[in-house]
């Protein structure tokens, strides 16, 4: 006697399921490889043929996790992060780091990029690199090489936390 999970019908459906999660993953593939086309063809991924963009003006560095180059040349900065899109939006940290392989792009090639990208892993985000963006960045930029200017409320729960607890002028906690 045949069980009966073996007999034809359910044969049939193991079959059929098998073969939709099979198209499901073959579309699931197609639809990201369309999408990075969209981009540009690759130029470096961090991963494998990391590349290192220098400005020697600026005294930074950066290695984005992946370049694309687009039909008229210009490269594509992409910054990968493994969480989804958090609730808001883009995180303002992120959008800067966008904005600094942007920078690194243009210094680098010496062409402007048109936008970077932003990938969470729900969705991708173009991030706009114009001239506000680039006046917002090296002002940000400018304002972290100030001294410290003692605006922080130190307490001792926020500075036993910190990770910069250690080297933090502002620091309430004894060493």
């Amino acid at each position: 006697m045949v069980p009966l999970l073996l007999t034809p019908p359910f044969v049939a459906l193991y079959v059929a399921l098998a073969g939709a999660l099979v198209a499901a993953w073959a579309l699931r593939a197609l639809a990201l490889r369309h999408r990075e086309s969209a981009l540009g063809s690759l130029v470096a991924i961090d991963a494998g043929r990391p590349m290192v963009l220098r400005s020697e003006r600026y005294r930074i560095q950066g290695r984005p996790d992946a370049l694309r180059r687009q039909r008229d040349g210009r490269w594509v900065p992409v910054e990968t992060k493994s969480r989804s899109t958090p609730r808001g939006g883009p995180a303002r940290s992120h959008i800067v780091q966008v904005w600094a392989y942007c920078l690194l792009v243009e210094e680098t090639t010496g062409r402007p990029p048109p936008f970077g990208v932003l990938r969470y892993s729900d969705r991708d985000w173009r991030i706009r690199w114009d001239d506000a963006s680039r006046r917002e960045l090296l002002d940000l930029r400018a304002e972290l090489a100030r001294p410290y200017d003692g605006r922080a409320t130190p307490s001792p729960a926020r500075c036993r936390h910190c990770p910069w607890v250690r080297v933090c002028d502002a620091r309430v906690l004894a060493d």
